[in-house]
């Protein structure tokens, strides 16, 4: 369900009933001259959908303006939008506040954009990541005093995380694509792997008619791309984010 065309009863529900609610994160990015620019928020958004018609689930309206980075291209005339993890950082921590004060304690974010050291962390999650953890802790602090963990009332706190009740899962941050999901599909920039799953998600973002004009090495492989191929992504990504949004 969008959150946009949700009424007040409705979000209600989705509070009571501890539904999903995501956050289609991303970028706007120059992904050779064969795709579009939104690819990677696009891969997100589009698989979403797709859940969307099997679960109870709130999408929220999307995110593009993360931190591209000109490290492909520069600017001018290609279409990248670059916006630093220093301005992202205090709009997420506005954004995810917000939602804890309307009662969603199930919030999560789903990015692809430089997800290969997600571990590591890229200025984009890096700084959803770091607004999470500082919307929960005002939000505690806000709602039960300084002092909140210290509290006798909290002495049962790890037994609590150890079914499943941790107030720093209210808001999580995942990658479309898992590791072992690049043991079996191709992750690259524009190449084969991401330009299949434009053919299987959104084929209208792919004209590859223009692939001869590019001469990046980065989507040398989208010459080998096919809808087939994204097809057998796409059905990874799903049984990965089914298994999230359900826990």
């Amino acid at each position: 369900m969008r959150y946009e065309l949700m009424l007040p009863s409705q979000i209600r529900q989705a509070i009571k009933e501890n539904w999903p609610v995501v956050l289609p994160l991303g970028v706007l990015e120059y992904h050779g001259e064969h795709m579009g620019v939104g690819m990677d928020t696009l891969a997100v958004i589009k698989t979403l959908e797709r859940i969307e018609s099997e679960m109870n689930l709130v999408i929220l309206p999307s995110f593009y303006y993360g931190a591209a980075s000109y490290a492909v291209a520069p600017p001018e005339g290609t279409g990248s939008v670059q916006i630093g993890g220093n301005v992202l950082a205090p709009f997420g921590e506005a954004l995810f506040y917000s939602l804890l004060r309307v009662g969603f304690r199930n919030i999560h974010a789903i990015i692809h954009h430089q997800t290969e050291n997600f571990v590591a962390g890229m200025p984009t999650d890096l700084a959803f990541k770091s607004a999470g953890r500082q919307a929960i802790f005002r939000f505690l602090e806000e709602n039960s005093g300084e002092g909140w963990w210290g509290d006798e009332k909290m002495a049962a706190y790890y037994a609590e995380h150890e079914v499943g009740r941790n107030p720093f899962n209210w808001i999580r941050i995942h990658p479309l694509m898992s590791e072992d999901i690049f043991a079996d599909y191709p992750f690259d920039h524009a190449g084969q792997g991401e330009t299949s799953l434009m053919m299987a998600l959104c084929p209208e973002a792919v004209d590859m008619g223009r692939f001869g004009d590019n001469t990046g090495w980065y989507a040398a492989t989208a010459k080998d791309a096919s809808a087939e191929l994204g097809r057998e992504g796409v059905a990874m990504i799903l049984e990965r984010l089914r298994g999230l949004l359900k826990d």
